[in-house]
């Protein structure tokens, strides 16, 4: 049997869990998990549960909401594979490890395609039998390659994008058009070393720790809501490639889990933080 997942967010009251599960026994199912919470600072109230059983989706999702106060988000998710584009450039650690997820069904998506403004990666990535859209930025402006961009977005009709390191700034018109549907991957550096070579400045530095974070994109550059965050210790003995080499593993496994919790709807939005139920 099949589990799907109650998704709901709305103003906190009392009572919210005993209203919801009710309405679960009414249809029958049986909850396998329940995870929730409430931001108090924002008064909201956050709630994921699993259950078994065949329903009524549209029927069950208009009861759930008619139960709870006004204005709530109430979605039922059967957990089928998230439709995924993946944007990237030249560095292939993130997509290389993507590739291999997604071929083992690590991730609960389906890879449509790949984009680049650069070939480099385009081996690599008919190596799994994917298709691979090298599409230039050379003698375009940032709007016009956007929008060559989008003409294959718009055919493949993503749930999301990911940007495995995919090196251009997006623009905010570019953003706006996937809101809280974009995962971007970046060393945790930011803003501290920004530029060309961060692991070459790091080592200039004597960092004593290295890490990686993956966020929702947002207009403001790097400033997204956090999904995923992790740092490793280095020390006196890593060289500017070692600290490269480890900054690259830790990429690879915080994009992973983030995309993983996203694409399992484990992650609500609560303003520009995150709520995850792991």
């Amino acid at each position: 049997m099949s589990t799907q997942v109650l998704l709901v967010e709305c103003d906190d009251r009392r009572g919210l869990v005993h209203v919801i599960t009710g309405v679960l026994l009414q249809h029958g199912v049986n909850v396998v998990g329940n995870q929730e919470f409430v931001d108090r600072g924002a008064a909201r109230f956050f709630m994921r549960t699993e259950f078994d059983g065949a329903v009524d989706a549209s029927r069950l999702e208009a009861e759930v909401r008619h139960a709870l106060p006004t204005n709530a988000s109430v979605r039922l998710s059967d957990l089928k594979p998230k439709r995924v584009a993946v944007l990237t450039s030249k560095e292939h650690h993130c997509l290389g490890d993507i590739l291999i997820r997604h071929a083992f069904g690590e991730l609960n998506a389906q890879v449509l395609a790949v984009l680049s403004n650069h070939a480099a990666l385009q081996p690599l990535v008919e190596k799994f039998n994917l298709p691979f859209h090298h599409i230039s930025h050379e003698s375009l402006t940032r709007e016009a390659h956007e929008a060559e961009v989008l003409k294959v977005i718009d055919r493949l009709k993503p749930d999301y994008l990911v940007l495995a390191k995919y090196m251009r700034v997006l623009t905010p018109e570019f953003v706006r058009r996937f809101p809280a549907r974009m995962i971007n991957i970046h060393h945790s550096f930011l803003p501290a070393f920004v530029g060309a070579k961060p692991y070459h400045q790091a080592f200039d530095r004597g960092v004593k720790v290295i890490g990686a974070s993956a966020h929702f994109v947002t207009e403001k550059l790097d400033e997204g809501p956090l999904i995923v965050q992790q740092v490793i210790p280095v020390d006196h003995t890593h060289t500017a490639h070692d600290l490269s080499q480890a900054g690259r593993d830790v990429e690879q496994m915080v994009l992973a889990r983030a995309l993983r919790l996203v694409f399992e709807d484990r992650v609500f939005l609560c303003g520009n933080r995150t709520v995850i139920f792991d």
